[in-house]
């Protein structure tokens, strides 16, 4: 916990000391810290599996977590240098949500809400088999959906968009693990991918659907109409090599506390005032 705690500081002292001394125009880069921030996802950012039992732990999300652990999220990092978001703070992620929640979670986000993350589409590639992952145009349709009714609920909100994280490499990572697959198997995991009998054509289908959806989110966010609020990670998720040492030992998919860390760090980089 005294790590933990010298970490937010030391975030905090930096914030302070860059601000005094950069210049007008890099300090006018990074927009204002936002008063409340809130979280659309799945599973993953309910902190699903992470650790102690088979159950979401969102106080352990990479984006909404305020657990005294090494995992600082998002909200953790901008109450550092932001007191004024402190408790202001909703993860309206559901477990096992498509790209087709997202617009039913958007509806929902707090009014004067200044920042929203978005990490979805795990699950619309993860399915019972390959011939039931959601089609591309219908989730390109769904993810501006969901843009279009943050907007709508707080049209001063930033957006920050998560790509989905490289399920090729967590079967490439894990495929040679008999606890893995014999849990992948006996709980339907993601049988698109990770199912034994599938051939490396089918999962290099399933990779190519993971690669459409995320040029979609990239195509939509980086547009003119939605730019403005719309922030893309750059692949900054997917690339992501997760260890095997960062993915939870209870169903081998869902990233464990380590595997928490690194999401935070690595979206955190890639946000408004992470570079």
């Amino acid at each position: 916990m005294g790590r933990r705690i010298s970490l937010l500081v030391t975030a905090a002292l930096a914030a302070t000391a860059l601000a005094g001394i950069a210049p007008a125009a890099t300090a006018s880069a990074a927009p204002a810290y936002p008063d409340r921030m809130a979280a659309l996802g799945d599973s993953i950012t309910r902190a699903y599996d992470v650790c102690c039992s088979y159950a979401d732990h969102p106080e352990k999300s990479w984006s909404t977590g305020n657990a005294a652990d090494s995992i600082l999220s998002h909200y953790e990092r901008l109450l550092a240098v932001h007191p004024a978001i402190s408790g202001n703070v909703s993860n309206l992620a559901v477990t096992g949500a498509k790209m087709a929640a997202g617009t039913t979670q958007a509806g929902t986000i707090p009014a004067g809400t200044g920042y929203v993350t978005i990490l979805l589409g795990a699950n619309d590639i993860c399915t019972s088999s390959i011939s039931t992952m959601t089609p591309t145009a219908t989730f390109q349709t769904q993810f501006q959906s969901t843009l279009d009714t943050i907007h709508a609920r707080s049209n001063s909100a930033l957006v920050f968009v998560s790509s989905i994280p490289n399920i090729y490499q967590l079967w490439s990572t894990l495929h040679t693990n008999f606890a893995a697959r014999l849990v992948w198997a006996g709980a339907k995991i993601c049988q698109s991918m990770l199912s034994g009998s599938n051939t490396e054509a089918q999962r290099q289908t399933v990779l190519q659907r993971e690669n459409d959806f995320n040029a979609a989110m990239q195509r939509i966010c980086t547009s003119a109409a939605y730019s403005g609020f719309c922030r893309w990670d750059n692949l900054a998720t997917f690339k992501v090599a997760f260890s095997s040492s960062q993915v939870s030992t209870l169903d081998y998919f869902h990233p464990n506390a380590s595997g928490q860390a690194k999401l935070a760090d690595t979206t955190w980089a890639a946000s408004y005032w992470g570079s």
